[in-house]
């Protein structure tokens, strides 16, 4: 009995493992960074230096443990609003595509950074 509980618990494991590697794998980083160049992100951002906005490197580490991170970043990148750049309020540009899973790959590129 107790050989097929350790068994069981060891291919669970790995299943979950095998899940956790297929949904790192699963960004297409070529996709996410040229969506951002096509929308001028770079401009402002960087992978992991801070320019006038912040570096992608500090936005997924302020939205680790974020259950809530994929949305807040999908309306931010998607919807007007405003941000501050040397103390002015400035609009923050938005990605200029509908498609929900090329957004969704971006985000998911930001997060994982």
């Amino acid at each position: 009995m107790n050989v097929r509980i350790l068994a069981a618990a060891a291919a669970l494991a790995l299943l979950l493992s095998t899940v956790a590697s297929a949904a790192c794998a699963a960004v297409d980083e070529a996709g996410a960074m040229a969506l951002l160049k096509a929308n001028k992100c770079m401009t402002c951002h960087s992978v992991d230096k801070k320019k006038d906005g912040p570096a992608y490197k500090e936005v997924a580490a302020k939205y680790k443990g974020d259950a809530t991170a994929e949305e807040k970043l999908i309306k931010h990148v998607t919807e007007p609003n405003m941000v501050e750049i040397d103390g002015e309020e400035e609009e923050h540009g938005i990605v200029k595509t509908r498609d929900l899973e090329k957004i969704k790959n971006l985000v998911a590129f930001i997060l994982s950074r």
